[in-house]
C-alpha cells in the first residue's frame, strides 16, 4: 500500500526516513481538530497519537477541540483551512457520513472539501444502562422498555450522529418508545448517564468501557463481530438478532480537500507508522479498538459506501436538521 516510515534501530544506528519533498514538507505545528468535547473517542485517540505523530511529523501536534453541530463546525474549519496538511480532522466518520443526508445546506461539500487520509480504528458500540435500571440483561431491558413507554431516556452524542441513528433502529426493532436526549458529544452523554440524568446510551467502547468496568454503567450488549474480552458475558447485537450489528465508532483522519496527493500520502504513511508503534498499538487494543489504518483509497471507498448506508436510515426516519 504505502511505504512505512522507518523507525527501527539497525546495527545500533537510527535508520531515518527519506527526506520529504517540498510537496510533503511540514514546516510548522500541525493542528489535530477534534469536533467534539474532551473525553470522547476522537479526543482520546488524538491525544494517544499526538506524541508519536509529533516525532513522525517533526512538528508539534496540537489537539484542538472545536465542538458543535454534530461535528460539522470542526469539519468546516478543516474544510476551509489551507490545503497544506497542517490542519487535520479526527472524527467518527460514521457521524460525518450522515451529514449530507441530514442537512440540505452544509457549509462544506464532504466529497470536494475534505480529503480522506486514513481510517484509524474501529471500536464497537456498547449499549449500557445506569445501575438504577431494573434490567440485568437484554431480554429484561427490552421487556422493561416496552412496558414503560418514554420512561427510558437514551443519551447520545447529537442528533443524526451514528449512535443516535443506531438507537433509533434498536428502539424500532424492540417496538419500544424511548426518549432520545442529545448531548454535545459522547463524553457529555456518558457523564449524564453515569449521573442518572439519562438511563441508557449506545456509545463507543473506547470511552464507555471504563465506566462499565467501574460499575458506573451496566453493559447490556455490544456491536461488532465478537464479544469484548473485558465483558465475555455481554452478547453482541448479532447474537440477539438486533439491527445495526456492525455499527460502531470508525475513527479517521481527513485533510482539506485540495491537499496535494504527495502530502496526503506522506500524512497517511506517518499516521500508520504511529499506529504501529508497539506501546501505542497496545493502548489502542486495550481500549477495545481494532487498527483500521489502511490509507486514502480504502478510506475513500468506505466513506462513499457509508454515506449511502446512513442516507437510507435518515430517509426512513424522516430526520432533517435544517
Amino acid at each position: 500500500m504505502y511505504r512505512r516510515t522507518a523507525l527501527g534501530l539497525a546495527a545500533g544506528a537510527l535508520t531515518l526516513p527519506a527526506r520529504p519533498s517540498a510537496a510533503q514538507n511540514l514546516d510548522r505545528p500541525v493542528r489535530f481538530v477534534v469536533p467534539f468535547a474532551p473525553g470522547g473517542t476522537s479526543d482520546i485517540l488524538a491525544r494517544i497519537l499526538a506524541p508519536d505523530l509529533t516525532r513522525a511529523f517533526g512538528q508539534n501536534v496540537v489537539v484542538e477541540n472545536r465542538t458543535g453541530a454534530g461535528g460539522n463546525i470542526g469539519a468546516d474549519l478543516v474544510a476551509k483551512s489551507p490545503p497544506d496538511g497542517h490542519t487535520l480532522l479526527i472524527i467518527d466518520v460514521s457521524t460525518l457520513a450522515t451529514a449530507p443526508s441530514l442537512y440540505s445546506r452544509l457549509p462544506f461539500d464532504l466529497k470536494r472539501d475534505l480529503a480522506p487520509v486514513t481510517m484509524l480504528i474501529y471500536a464497537p458500540y456498547i449499549l449500557a444502562v445506569h445501575p438504577s435500571v431494573p434490567a440485568r440483561n437484554a431480554a429484561e431491558l427490552v421487556a422493561f422498555a416496552k412496558a414503560n413507554p418514554q420512561r427510558l431516556n437514551i443519551g447520545h452524542a447529537g442528533i443524526g450522529v451514528g449512535n443516535h441513528l443506531t438507537g433509533l433502529l434498536v428502539a424500532q426493532h424492540w417496538g419500544a418508545d424511548l426518549t432520545q436526549v442529545p448531548y454535545r458529544g459522547g463524553a457529555a452523554a456518558l457523564t449524564a448517564v453515569a449521573a442518572g440524568e439519562a438511563q441508557m446510551l449506545i456509545n463507543g467502547a473506547t470511552a464507555t468501557a471504563p465506566f462499565c468496568r467501574q460499575g458506573t454503567l451496566r453493559p447490556i450488549a455490544v456491536t461488532g463481530p465478537a464479544r469484548l474480552p473485558d465483558f465475555p458475558d455481554v452478547p453482541t447485537f448479532a447474537e440477539l438478532g438486533w439491527p445495526a450489528a456492525q455499527s460502531g465508532t470508525w475513527q479517521g483522519v481527513l485533510a482539506q480537500g485540495g491537499t496535494p496527493a504527495p502530502m496526503v500520502n506522506r500524512l497517511a504513511t506517518d499516521i500508520r507508522a504511529a499506529m504501529a508503534v508497539p506501546a501505542t498499538a497496545e493502548r489502542i487494543t486495550a481500549l477495545g479498538a481494532v487498527n483500521k489504518a489502511e490509507g486514502p483509497e480504502s478510506f475513500r471507498r468506505w466513506l462513499d459506501a457509508e454515506i449511502e448506508v446512513w442516507a437510507a436510515v435518515v430517509r426512513a426516519n424522516n430526520i432533517r436538521l435544517d
